[in-house]
């Protein structure tokens, strides 16, 4: 079964630059990938620009034969690149679209990359964002970042 996210970047502007991710969307999988791989702002545009994708990996480009059936091990898929699907583009929209049904419904959970840090929320509930590496056990939060009031 599919844990469907979405990942999001904020703008300068405050609009969310996102896609669609369709598995492995819980924080210890997705969140993880994105904490450790896509922090830097130039890898994470890049990843936006390719759009939707079926999962995240640590890299965004392959090295050899890579497609949608038959995926190199490592490397994200997306359904535009690797599947030669259409309208599977990236959406740039305020945080009140992103938050709407029309992006958020079906999805388990919503990323965002906003001032050097991973936030996610689930949207079964009034959003409520926490850092994403809240959840994983490999981070110690600084006392700066326990203490973070995270507001969008």
């Amino acid at each position: 079964m599919a844990t469907r996210c979405r990942i999001g970047l904020m703008l300068e502007d405050g609009t969310i630059k996102h896609s669609y991710c369709h598995w492995d969307g819980y924080p210890e999988g997705v969140g993880e990938t994105l904490v450790q791989h896509y922090s830097d702002l130039e890898k994470i545009n890049e990843l936006l620009t390719l759009g939707d994708m079926s999962f995240l990996a640590p890299n965004i480009n392959p090295e050899g034969e890579h497609n949608f059936d038959n995926p190199e091990k490592g490397v994200t898929v997306f359904y535009s690149r690797d599947r030669g699907e259409s309208g599977v583009d990236s959406a740039i929209t305020t945080m009140e679209e992103y938050l709407s049904i029309k992006y958020s419904s079906a999805m388990d959970y919503l990323y965002v990359y906003k001032n050097g840090n991973w936030l996610v929320t689930r949207t079964l509930q009034k959003p409520k964002w926490k850092l994403v590496k809240s959840f994983l056990p490999a981070y110690s939060l600084t006392k700066e970042e326990v203490a973070c009031n995270i507001t969008m």
